[in-house]
């Protein structure tokens, strides 16, 4: 039995780990297998033979070839969990990998979008067929509801409630997880995504395709479900369409609309709910670029805040 190939499937079956998450998995785990084929003349090509200080030489691998601390810290990650798996199963009695300290990350702080630019993307001129209705619904979805991206296109017709007497919409999205969260839709995302429907029809196979592809809420221009891959190119259409100078990912918009929120006095429990976290540690993040705005804005507008030459 491929005893990698044995934890993918716990994630898979048991887990319910996202399609994306398990991709991940897989290719940490090549890579570790990969280098203990490599390394001592091949004599730990086993991953039981393995100890901390092997994990401790994969991860000064990894570094010498220049791969991110962040990414260096998901593959500890990823080993950790597959011993961890191998222990309740009986095979491994100890884990090398949670003897090996997570590499300390850079804090970035995330990338947001002003409420001027988002303005100027949404509200810029897109046309009436069926693929500009569906972009503009997009954009609009993303940033009023903050969902992920995958969470997006993961999303079904029937997660989709419009009936709200207020004009507004509720999305039912399954975050990381697999937890099940309901996300409020405002009234220019409903009325963006009214359009959309009515012309979705259209793109729906008369036959063929997969059920699963015909339930998708957004499609392709050949009725299949969206790809995340999709929505990072239609982000990036409609960025250079609106001429704004800077390029940016889908996930900004998330963090748009999580900072806008702040900004407007949302509170973070709210704000952590909205989007999914797990831990209020995640969504803290955010009060680090509010405070960064309201120093820069203090920094121009008080007479004696900067430095000036001669003082």
């Amino acid at each position: 039995m491929d005893p990698y190939g044995d934890f993918l499937r716990h994630l898979q079956e048991n887990v319910q780990a996202s399609p994306q998450t398990i991709r991940s998995y897989r290719t940490d785990l090549r890579e570790f297998r990969d280098f203990l084929a490599t390394t001592a003349g091949g004599r730990l090509h086993s991953p039981m033979a393995a100890d901390h200080r092997t994990i401790r030489a994969f991860l000064a691998h990894l570094h010498d070839r220049g791969v991110s601390r962040a990414t260096i810290a998901r593959h500890l990650a990823s080993l950790r969990s597959l011993y961890r798996h191998w222990i309740r199963q009986g095979r491994a009695t100890v884990n090398p990998a949670a003897q090996v300290a997570t590499p300390k990350l850079d804090r970035r702080l995330p990338r947001v979008l002003s409420e001027v630019e988002v303005e100027s993307l949404l509200d810029a001129a897109f046309g009436d067929g069926p693929l500009d209705r569906r972009d503009r619904a997009i954009l609009e979805l993303l940033y009023a509801s903050g969902v992920r991206v995958a969470e997006l296109v993961g999303a079904d017709g029937g997660d989709l409630d419009l009936s709200g007497g207020s004009g507004d919409g509720i999305l039912r999205v399954l975050g990381k997880g697999r937890k099940e969260r309901l996300v409020p839709i405002g009234s220019k995302a409903v009325a963006a995504l009214r359009a959309w429907l009515r012309v979705r029809g259209g793109l729906v196979p008369d036959r063929g395709g997969r059920p699963a592809d015909r339930d998708a809420l957004f499609l392709n221009a050949r009725g299949g479900r969206l790809t995340d891959r999709s929505v990072r190119r239609i982000l990036l259409h409609r960025i250079h369409a609106a001429a704004l100078v800077r390029t940016v990912s889908p996930h900004a918009l998330r963090h748009s609309f999580a900072t806008h929120m702040l900004n407007a006095g949302a509170d973070l429990r709210s704000i952590q709910e909205l989007l999914g976290h797990a831990s209020l540690s995640t969504t803290q993040k955010y009060t680090a670029v509010t405070t960064r705005r309201l120093i820069e804005v203090y920094r121009k507008a008080h007479p004696r805040a900067g430095f000036r030459p001669g003082d």
